[in-house]
């Protein structure tokens, strides 16, 4: 259950900021082809947002349901990036603009669900925000809204007021504060939790080594400072090279048959409190593969008990004060 959406969603969904921008160049039908993909495979929840691609995702994302209105797919977008990072920007005669521009762009009279897009701070304790989307709720322009944030205080935060459906937050196995107050808060208000760069932007695929490059418009390239974004969106905030050293123990937990990305995947799934996973995908091949990680066995406690093994001794210290 996604929630207080009340909508039943894959525990695997798919990410969909890949088919928009910052990871190189997709070609729109192999977009096509990977939200076909997903779908078939049994993932019912894609997440976007108006910033991918300028829209690009959100029309990819729209294009698909209008050729195939039979599927049973809910679609969480974003706002809030297009316009300069201050609170005073997050009102409703925004949200009006962005909601309206994201119906156009994914075909649909009432959004499943919009979410905050990592906005300033000060906008997760504003009562205002909450009244102005509650108001497009109110208004038939959205059924539910949640949040995406960098910081497990700015995930309390929202997950306080009573009309936050959803939270979004970074969560693998690099990254395991949320484990800490988080899930467990959101489980008792009832709200969903989205985790979101299950695979480390790739890291805990295994397919990465020192000598791997990146295209220059790929944010795994110009983003590893953090200089267009919170770093923490790249890499999860680690360390390239550190985090390959982590990978290589990881593998060793990975279960025969098991790929290691679909083992991170299905280590996330199986947290109590995660409504659905969103690993991204660029081809037909990735997402037919993380859609069946929601199948995966083998993922135990000693498996468990690894992970934050793994993690205690090479992020913790570096990782879990700053997210």
């Amino acid at each position: 259950m996604l929630g207080k959406t009340g909508r039943n969603v894959s525990i695997v969904g798919l990410g969909t900021w890949q088919l928009g921008a910052d990871w190189g160049n997709v070609d729109p039908a192999q977009a096509q082809a990977v939200l076909a993909a997903a779908a078939e495979a049994g993932v019912t929840f894609f997440d976007t947002a108006d910033v991918y691609g300028d829209g690009r995702s959100e029309q990819a994302i729209g294009a698909f349901l209008a050729d195939n209105p039979g599927l049973d797919i809910t679609v969480a977008t974003k706002m809030g990036r297009r316009v300069e990072q201050t609170p005073e920007n997050y009102n409703l005669a925004n949200f009006r603009e962005w909601t309206d521009r994201s119906r156009r762009n994914l075909g649909m009279d009432c959004l499943d669900l919009v979410q905050l897009h990592c906005p300033p701070t000060a906008v997760y304790s504003n009562a205002e925000v909450y009244d102005a989307l509650d108001t497009l709720v109110a208004d038939g322009a959205i059924r539910n809204y949640g949040v995406s944030v960098e910081r497990t205080d700015e995930a309390l935060e929202a997950i306080r007021h009573e009309g936050t459906s959803t939270v979004q937050i970074i969560f693998n196995a690099f990254r395991l504060k949320p484990l800490d107050e988080v899930l467990p808060a959101a489980q008792a208000a009832g709200v969903g939790v989205i985790a979101r760069v299950p695979l480390a932007s790739g890291l805990l695929s295994g397919k990465y080594t020192k000598d791997t490059s990146f295209a220059e418009n790929d944010h795994r390239n110009y983003n590893r400072t953090g200089s267009a974004f919170d770093v923490g969106e790249t890499f999860s905030g680690v360390d390239f090279e550190q985090g390959l050293k982590a990978v290589a123990e990881f593998e060793e937990l990975v279960p025969d048959g098991v790929s290691t990305a679909q083992a991170a995947i299905a280590w996330i799934a199986a947290q109590d409190g995660i409504s659905t996973v969103i690993p991204g995908a660029r081809n037909v091949d990735q997402a037919r593969s993380n859609a069946a990680a929601a199948g995966v066995s083998g993922i135990d406690a000693t498996f468990d008990v690894g992970v934050r093994e793994i993690y205690d001794r090479y992020f913790r210290e570096s990782i879990h004060p700053r997210w």
